[in-house]
């Protein structure tokens, strides 16, 4: 029996044990909680939004939550729980706050390690407002990434650009912008480690970026492990029992190993409301009644409201179907609403039981729970909202979906870029979708073609291609992106011969993308000629013997794999169909940054501007 790497699951115990003044929560549920403010930067705020709700907050005793960085008031009874990255203008803002008497108690916990000297600052501070009583705790929580989905994390949110695939792959970067960027991700893998309490087996290729950031990992780790009375893989701190007595594989590949699926028109619900609406952080804004039909001329145009959706764990019809191809998923929402209708009588009597005819219902989905004790009423009410709540969410998603899909003919796109990545005969010609002016977006020609253009094992020949370029430049293309991709194309023939891109759409052959295939060669030990040359480092040996011939022989049971240089969902939804299909088998999926492929291709045009 194997204990799971369930990722929130830690990473939201470390959140509320943090919320709980770093004390483990009550157990006695009903002891009140202590109330208390929460300050937090941009940062904290990303970490935090996608695994607690407002409502979590408040039943933890968080009356307020405010950015570090706005004017606060004064509440000199209340402790204060700060969740910040130790930088230069955070730590002044701290100084200030004890300075200006703001709280009653300082719980200081900073996101990434803080350096003795930026302690010091505080320290100082804390002696000059005489506040050093206040300041209660400062904790390094190594919290410094993003966790999305129990088996997904990304690094961040903020300022992903600089650790961009267009930062990695400048053509004028300089080494010392390199060896930051590196630092900025292995600081965070590091902690994505320590709050796992597990010291992985890493492998990874040789001679790009993925290589750099696990021989910095793997000195980060070995060094932590050295000094033992500070290590902190071991004694309490490590979540005893969560991990089976094995270690974890870490595979680290480059984004450079598969540029099409980054790019690839999608299928199933998550990825392609990534690919078509505005998904981040686990929550979409849409902008209701901007409807596809323009105002009658004349008419005042509609206002439009901007509507926000979390797509969250306690969504079970999410859980359910984010993985599903899209068909699938419009046809459970309506039988979703179909069963709600047969009780839509039953929330009228309910309501009117309960004198609530005219709430809102989000103000009765609000009720606390002690008074759901009364009543059989009140707590089936606030269930019953709650369903019709997240089926209108699911309508409204899987609706302004399907216009973009009807609007651009998605469905074709994804299809012949299915055939194209699995090198299956196409059944009608790429200049034909290229110049139908119906057929999709000037992005979507160029993303269809830049594949076409990666995939092809054969470059087409000048004249071939100056149609092509013609034709995309009618449709009103940038072709910039396709520069960039021609010099990376000769790059990656003289370095090594291309991956070859195997479809998933054949779910019965179970053919996998290559950051799956790579996955599996590793943790299963197969021997093959794409992978057979990784590196393997081992920071729990002693000596760092640098081989590529791993020790353990055998297949690993739990793997995280991390793409340096960005990722995406149909990558992360191909490795969760693959350890389904492994069953008892956990796997992780991390990347530097989450784009969709409007981000991507907008990175690679960057890059190929002249």
């Amino acid at each position: 029996h194997t204990h799971t790497v369930r990722q929130t699951h830690t990473n939201t115990v470390a959140l509320k044990r943090m919320l709980n003044f770093n004390a483990p929560p009550l157990k006695n549920a009903a002891a009140e909680p202590v109330w208390k403010v929460l300050i937090y930067d941009r940062f904290g705020q990303d970490i935090i939004s996608p695994l607690l709700s407002v409502k979590e907050l408040r039943d933890m005793g968080i009356t307020l939550h405010l950015l570090l960085h706005s004017d606060r008031d004064p509440i000199p009874d209340v402790p204060a729980v700060y969740f910040v990255m130790p930088t230069e203008e955070n730590i002044d803002r701290i100084c200030q706050d004890l300075r200006n008497q703001l709280y009653e108690s300082y719980y200081l916990n900073f996101i990434s390690a803080i350096s003795r000297s930026k302690l010091e600052d505080i320290a100082s501070a804390a002696l000059a407002a005489n506040a050093v009583t206040q300041v209660t705790k400062v904790y390094d929580q190594y919290l410094n990434f993003i966790t999305l989905e129990d088996d997904m994390f990304t690094l961040c949110h903020q300022n992903k650009e600089l650790i961009s695939y267009h930062a990695i792959n400048r053509a004028d970067i300089q080494d010392t912008e390199m060896e930051a960027i590196m630092d900025t991700v292995v600081d965070s893998l590091f902690c994505f480690f320590v709050t796992l309490g597990a010291v992985p087996i890493i492998r990874c290729p040789r001679g790009n970026a993925a290589e750099m950031v696990a021989v910095k990992l793997d000195k980060k780790l070995r060094e932590n492990l050295r000094d033992a009375r500070n290590s902190l893989f071991t004694g309490d701190n490590m979540a005893a029992g969560q991990f089976s007595f094995q270690r974890p594989l870490f595979v680290l590949v480059d984004r450079n190993v598969d540029m099409a699926t980054p790019l690839h028109h999608t299928w199933t619900y998550q990825a392609l409301i990534h690919d078509v609406l505005d998904l981040q952080l686990n929550r979409v804004v849409m902008e209701e009644g901007a409807g596809a039909d323009p105002s009658p001329t004349g008419a005042r145009p509609k206002k439009k409201i901007r509507k926000t959706y979390d797509l969250t764990a306690a969504d079970k019809f999410w859980q359910k179907h984010k993985g599903s191809p899209f068909p699938e998923v419009a046809e459970s929402v309506q039988e979703e609403l179909d069963s709600y209708r047969a009780q839509e009588d039953e929330v009228k009597h309910l309501k009117s039981i309960m004198g609530l005819e005219g709430e809102d219902d989000g103000a009765i989905s609000m009720l606390s729970d002690n008074t759901a004790k009364l009543t059989s009423a009140v707590s089936s009410l606030p269930e019953l909202l709650e369903k019709k709540r997240l089926i209108d969410l699911h309508t409204n998603v899987a609706t302004a979906v399907l216009d973009h899909i009807k609007s651009r003919k998605l469905d074709v796109y994804f299809e012949y870029e299915e055939k194209l990545m699995s090198k299956s005969t196409l059944d009608k010609s790429l200049l034909d979708i290229i110049s139908d002016p119906d057929a999709g977006t000037p992005e979507d020609k160029m993303r269809l073609f830049l594949i076409y253009y990666i995939t092809a094992q054969q470059a087409p020949s000048e004249s071939d291609l100056e149609q092509y370029k013609t034709a995309l430049l009618d449709a009103g293309c940038d072709l910039s992106p396709l520069n960039y991709i021609k010099q990376w194309k000769a790059f990656t023939k003289m370095a090594a011969t291309p991956a070859n891109y195997v479809s998933h759409v054949v779910v019965y052959n179970h053919d996998n993308l290559p950051v799956t295939r790579i996955l599996d060669n590793l943790m299963e030990m197969k021997s093959n000629p794409e992978t057979d040359d990784y590196r393997y480092f081992d920071p729990k040996m002693l000596r760092g013997s640098e081989s590529s011939i791993p020790r353990n022989k055998n297949p690993f049971q739990e793997a995280i794999v991390f793409v340096v240089g960005g990722g995406n969902y149909i990558e992360y939804q191909n490795l969760v169909d693959y350890a389904k299909f492994k069953q008892g088998k956990k796997v992780v999926y991390g990347c530097s940054e989450l784009s969709n492929a409007a981000q991507f291709t907008k990175q690679l045009s960057q890059l190929g501007q002249k």
